[in-house]
């Protein structure tokens, strides 16, 4: 998967010369999306801004599925002022009915000149017919603009309406020296708060936080978003396939603002062995076993069937070796901090690796940039062997 996401470039019309004002609106609508990072499944985020002689006359973002698009809300913004105005949308709009109206109709019926479209949309339902139905409707359109950030911003939903598949970003620190905990297990804190902060911002943003087992054991996280100004949690998974977890975790627990967590497990326990977590009001997954533990593809389009677009795997070593074996891994983010443990500690990615370097996972796209005394690494994880 590359940085604009898992579908080709289109190519779609018009890509002409890109104005440093163009540009600039496109920034905003990408500014409004991110507002519904995490809230909009199996929606994906999506912004919209109308302007009319060079300003700004009407802007809106979609926050959550069943509420109008962006497009809907930048019309209701700008009344009668958006006949003649320009569209500025970071996702193709729609053109068929779902919980709400087509967009396209609505944009023809209020007169919009013209619409600037950051990407195409994956969806085969839409995927350029939104487009084609506004050209039929006598409005320019030009696609392309800021396309490789406009296809980032809604990777999640690309993967889960093409596969059905939950989008996976592991997330994890490590020392200089590559490990992620002392030979004792101690890892808090490896990462500067400036950083732990960040990871908080970026649970407010996801549907789902998963971990291992071996991560509820030892540090019996709750798992939840800490935020000055507050946030939202995510649903919370937990993989335990042996039941080795107390249904007492604070991860099970039910608090007022968490939202019910899950617990994957093997298909061969029996509703007794349940039951405990079920009165504690946790949703149970039940897959196969395999020779890396449990069947994990199952277990994801188990979670991609809850409508759980974008997860952050947070821990631990295990089943982050496991998913990545699995090829189910689409991100990392490694923050890596200033300190060395010497010694045996603990690796980032448990399990049997590779044989040869040649069978290396190679991660694309790398950006690296520092966060308070850490850096953090991202890029994408290629999980299609290709030659070079």
């Amino acid at each position: 998967m590359t940085a604009g996401g898992p579908f080709p470039s289109t190519g779609d019309a018009l890509q002409a010369d890109m104005t440093s004002q163009e540009e600039q609106f496109m920034h905003r609508a990408i500014s409004l999306a991110r507002r519904g990072l995490g809230r909009t499944a199996p929606n994906p985020p999506v912004g919209a801004v109308l302007v009319r002689g060079g300003k700004i006359v009407g802007e809106g973002f979609h926050p959550a599925a069943g509420d109008p698009h962006a497009e809907i809300f930048a019309l209701r913004a700008a009344g009668v002022r958006a006949e003649g105005a320009d569209l500025y949308v970071t996702l193709e709009p729609c053109c068929h009915q779902g919980r709400t109206g087509p967009c396209t109709e609505a944009l023809i019926d209020a007169g919009i000149a013209r619409v600037f479209v950051g990407t195409r949309d994956p969806n085969p339902l839409v995927s350029g017919q939104g487009m084609d139905r506004l050209r039929g409707g006598g409005i320019e359109v030009v696609c392309g603009i800021l396309e490789t950030d406009c296809r980032a911003l809604i990777a999640p939903f690309a993967k889960h309406v093409t596969s059905g598949m939950p989008y996976v970003v592991f997330k994890a620190a490590m020392t200089l020296d590559g490990q992620t905990a002392t030979a004792n297990g101690d890892s808090q804190w490896i990462s500067c708060p400036a950083s732990r902060d960040l990871v908080h911002q970026l649970r407010n943003q996801v549907d789902g936080i998963m971990v291992g087992s071996g991560t509820v054991k030892a540090d019996d996280p709750r798992l939840t978003t800490r935020l000055a100004e507050g946030g939202r949690n995510p649903v919370r998974i937990v993989f335990d396939g042996r039941l080795e977890t107390s249904p007492q975790a604070r991860v099970y627990s039910q608090e007022s603002d968490a939202k019910k967590t899950v617990l994957v497990t093997a298909s061969d326990h029996a509703a007794a062995d349940l039951q405990p977590y079920r009165v504690a009001g946790v949703d149970c997954i039940q897959v196969a076993r395999n020779a890396d533990g449990l069947d994990l593809p199952a277990a994801l389009a188990e979670l991609g069937r809850k409508n759980l677009q974008y997860l952050l795997l947070e821990g631990g070593s295990v089943l982050g070796g496991a998913m990545l074996r699995a090829g189910l891994i689409d991100r990392l983010m490694i923050f890596v901090a200033p300190k060395l443990l010497g010694g045996v500690g603990r690796s980032l990615l448990a399990g049997e690796g590779v044989a040869g370097m040649g069978d290396a996972r190679k991660v694309l796209n790398l950006r690296a940039r520092q966060i308070g005394t850490d850096i953090l690494i991202e890029g994408e994880v290629q999980n299609v062997h290709r030659p070079d």
